[in-house]
């Protein structure tokens, strides 16, 4: 691919520039390693690495451009230098200019929020397929270009990669394409130069700390995402949620209403609800799926009006409800020979515990056994932890506390933090068993007929992360082998 320097500086806002700009322009990198010669570097200021320090290796292998915030103090001849206030923006603009602007051809859909982001997303794909539409997805779990499912690293990816994805989905004839928005992507321009049809908000609890440092600096990491949505798209937040009218303060696009307790456009009441399924009132339409809990309720009273507000027909999406299943990893139910429900949800921070439990002991009762397994995530916010096993433990009638992706944490020391968030009466219901596969079989085979064992914190994943390694292990798995050597 070749273009122009030139017309790719009509997609940012240089405050100067040095050098020729009448040049081709054969790739684009933000990864100094990559970069060719003749190519355009964009130095970024990431949380690890700054780009600038890679100038002078980068303009010694005859680049053709140099994007930057601060011009080096050697101006190589040859090479067209260009200032701007902020590369990881100006990268966003330049990647969707550099694939042809593919979010301008495709309705493209944004869900954000702390939970949720992810059955939304993909509920939202399947709904396009049943109505016949072509469709591409990107999300935690893995991407997809119409039916061909291509590995995923990030919730949301990199610029390059993600005007990469969605060009091969406008090459495949998608119409629709439906994305997570983390606030990482937000706050670091990685959605710059993307033109979204409609956003959906979610909820907001505390996550991701370690990164925003304060849950105001979180917020408004996410709020971004609306801000920069169009006048023709819309705006679909969730109000029972009190930061939802917060996202949408100044944004210009139309914005639309979904409640499970008060007025909205779009309505919704849970009926009744077991460990296989819920009969959901939607807009007055009753509605049975497959699907458990008031969270997910809410995610599916976000696919109900983000899919009508997307162009779908409301009664065809109303029975394409009941045609919906779980994403893996999300609340997802196995029968286990002894008696016992094992449910595997990725549920890794205090509200998402407090949700899956509430809804598994509304379901069991208070005569019911629950059983959680959890953990906590290493190198992330440590505040968290002791609120993650005070939220368990307040639910369980028995807690065990075990490793997650210690990464390069001691899982001791983790459990500890954990601990600390327990008074006496729920320490003595508690167990430490720091290696997640016994933690796993220990609370299975201990239970009855009858008792439900929460397995939470890893969901979809199929790896343990120790020590920058990924080893294979998939919680699921680990509950269908349980009984296989009995």
């Amino acid at each position: 691919m070749i273009i122009k320097l030139s017309q790719l500086l009509k997609e940012i806002k240089p405050l100067e520039v040095i050098g020729d700009t009448d040049k081709n322009i054969t790739s684009l990198e933000s990864d100094s390693r990559k970069v060719e010669k003749g190519g355009m570097f964009v130095a970024v200021r990431g949380t690890t690495t700054d780009g600038h320090k890679y100038i002078p290796v980068v303009a010694s292998n005859h680049v053709g451009a140099i994007v930057c915030e601060d011009l080096p103090s050697s101006i190589e001849k040859g090479i067209t230098y260009i200032r701007v206030a902020d590369s990881a923006d100006a990268l966003g603009h330049l990647a969707s200019a550099w694939y042809g602007h593919p979010s301008d051809q495709l309705k493209l859909v944004g869900v954000t929020g702390t939970n949720g982001k992810t059955t939304t997303a993909t509920l939202l794909y399947e709904m396009a397929k049943f109505e016949g539409c072509r469709a591409g997805l990107l999300s935690t779990v893995c991407n997809y270009v119409l039916d061909r499912a291509i590995p995923t690293t990030h919730t949301t990816p990199d610029p390059l990669t993600l005007n990469a994805l969605l060009a091969e989905m406008v090459d495949a004839g998608c119409e629709y394409a439906f994305m997570e928005v983390s606030s990482h992507a937000a706050e670091q321009h990685r959605i710059s130069g993307l033109r979204f049809a409609g956003g959906v908000f979610s909820n907001l609890t505390r996550d991701h700390l370690d990164y925003h440092l304060t849950v105001e600096n979180y917020m408004n990491a996410k709020k971004k995402f609306f801000d920069m949505l169009p006048e023709d798209a819309f705006a679909l937040i969730n109000t029972d949620d009190s930061h939802g009218r917060y996202m949408v303060q100044n944004t210009r696009a139309r914005v639309y209403t979904y409640s499970l307790r008060g007025d909205a456009d779009f309505r919704c009441r849970v009926l009744e609800s077991r460990l296989d399924g819920t009969l959901l009132s939607l807009n007055g339409h009753e509605v049975e799926v497959a699907f458990t809990g008031r969270f997910n309720a809410y995610n599916l009273t976000a696919v109900y009006g983000a899919a009508i507000l997307s162009g779908f027909n409301p009664e065809e999406v109303l029975v394409n409800m009941s045609r919906l299943v779980p994403v893996a990893g999300r609340f997802q139910t196995i029968h286990c020979p002894n008696g016992v429900t094992a449910i595997v949800d990725y549920a890794h921070t205090p509200d998402a515990l407090i949700n899956v439990l509430d809804t598994i002991r509304g379901i069991v009762g208070e005569e019911g056994t629950v059983i959680t397994v959890t953990g906590a995530g290493g190198n992330r916010d440590h505040g968290k932890r002791p609120q993650m096993a005070q939220a368990a433990a307040e639910r369980s009638e028995r807690l065990v506390l075990t490793s997650d992706n210690p990464r390069f944490e001691d899982p001791a020391a983790i459990i500890e933090d954990m601990k600390a968030g327990l008074d006496p009466y729920q320490l003595e219901r508690t167990e430490v068993i720091a290696d997640r596969r016994e933690a796993i079989r220990h609370a299975l085979r201990s239970g009855k007929p009858g008792d439900v064992v929460l397995i939470a914190g890893k969901g979809h994943e199929t790896y343990q992360e120790v020590e920058g390694v990924r080893h294979h292990f998939d919680d699921r798995e680990e509950v269908r082998d349980t009984f296989k050597e009995q």
